[in-house]
C-alpha cells in the first residue's frame, strides 16, 4: 500500500486547493464560519434551546444541534441567516475586491 503524504493546509484557500475544489468553497467555509461563530456566540448568551431555536427558525432539533456542534455539511448560508434573523439579528454582507497575491 502506498504511503500517503500529509498535507497542512494553513488557510480556507489551501485547504480548497488540496481537496481539488474551487477556491470559491473556500469563500463559502469562511462566510459560514464567521455567521457560525456568531450564531454561537448569541445561543450562548441567550441561553435558549436548540429545540426553540429550531421552532424558532422552521428547522429540526437535530438539525440545530448538528451546526451548533461545527456540523456544516448540508448546511447553506442562507439557513445560518435564517436562524440569525429568528433570533432578532440581521446580517450584513460586505463586498470587497480581494487582494493581489504576493
Amino acid at each position: 500500500m502506498p504511503k500517503i503524504k500529509p498535507s497542512i493546509a494553513s488557510t480556507p484557500e489551501e485547504l480548497a486547493a488540496a481537496l481539488g475544489l474551487p477556491a470559491a468553497q473556500a469563500e463559502e467555509w469562511q462566510v459560514q464560519y464567521v455567521l457560525l461563530k456568531r450564531l454561537k456566540e448569541i445561543v450562548r448568551r441567550q441561553k435558549m434551546t436548540h429545540a426553540e431555536i429550531a421552532r424558532r427558525a422552521g428547522t429540526s432539533r437535530t438539525r440545530v444541534t448538528a451546526i451548533l456542534n461545527d456540523d456544516l455539511e448540508h448546511v447553506s448560508s442562507d439557513l445560518l441567516i435564517r436562524i440569525l434573523g429568528s433570533l432578532g439579528y440581521r446580517v450584513r454582507a460586505s463586498v470587497v475586491r480581494a487582494g493581489k497575491a504576493a
